[in-house]
């Protein structure tokens, strides 16, 4: 009973968006002001997840970052690519939206609410919320302060698969010492320290 009651509000709720969003539409797409339509898209989503599997353990993992790339930035692209196709936008599906698993990070700063790269980057590949400016060192560690980074580092997804035996790789469109990527094997209590000069 609960997961019909889940079913019907998805469906509910992918109905009046779906209203919403096509209500600017021309009569093109007047299957989707049919409110079965949206009933019958949802169930089918719901039946493709509910029939997906874990198939044994995972061998590699590829992270792709878009940096700067939110929500509204893929939904930006994902309107412009389905008007390249000659749809109105909404309704295509970029190549990591059939992905079968995609997850969300939430990447603010310990004291800042508007991350910057290193401190994101800090986030996503080895697990904790930092200071604004930092690279792989901990909340308690002082932007610019080679003495208050002693003792505050943390390690990378990098080093824990390096652990484990495995391979790692780096692969990137910036210098490699610019912050988003050397979060992957660097800790500098400043993303600006990339020489010593």
């Amino acid at each position: 009973m609960e997961l019909v009651s889940r079913t019907v509000v998805l469906a509910a709720l992918m109905a009046f968006f779906g209203i919403v969003l096509t209500s600017a539409h021309s009569d093109h797409y007047a299957y989707e002001k049919e409110p079965n339509y949206w009933y019958d898209l949802g169930q089918q989503e719901l039946q493709a997840a509910l029939r997906m599997k874990q198939q044994g353990v995972a061998k590699n993992l590829i992270l792709f970052l878009g940096d700067g790339m939110g929500v509204t930035t893929v939904t930006g692209g994902r309107i412009w690519a389905g008007q390249q196709h000659g749809l109105y936008g909404e309704e295509h599906l970029l190549s990591w939206d059939k992905f079968p698993f995609v997850g969300l990070s939430k990447t603010y700063n310990v004291d800042s609410q508007t991350t910057d790269s290193a401190a994101s980057a800090t986030a996503f590949l080895c697990g904790i919320k930092t200071r604004q400016g930092v690279l792989s060192v901990d909340g308690r560690a002082v932007r610019g302060n080679c003495s208050k980074m002693a003792g505050n580092e943390v390690e990378s997804i990098m080093n824990w698969a390096l652990a484990a035996g495995k391979s790692v790789g780096l692969i990137s469109t910036a210098r490699v010492t610019h912050a988003t990527p050397a979060a992957g094997y660097a800790r500098s209590p400043d993303r600006n320290w990339e020489c010593d000069w």
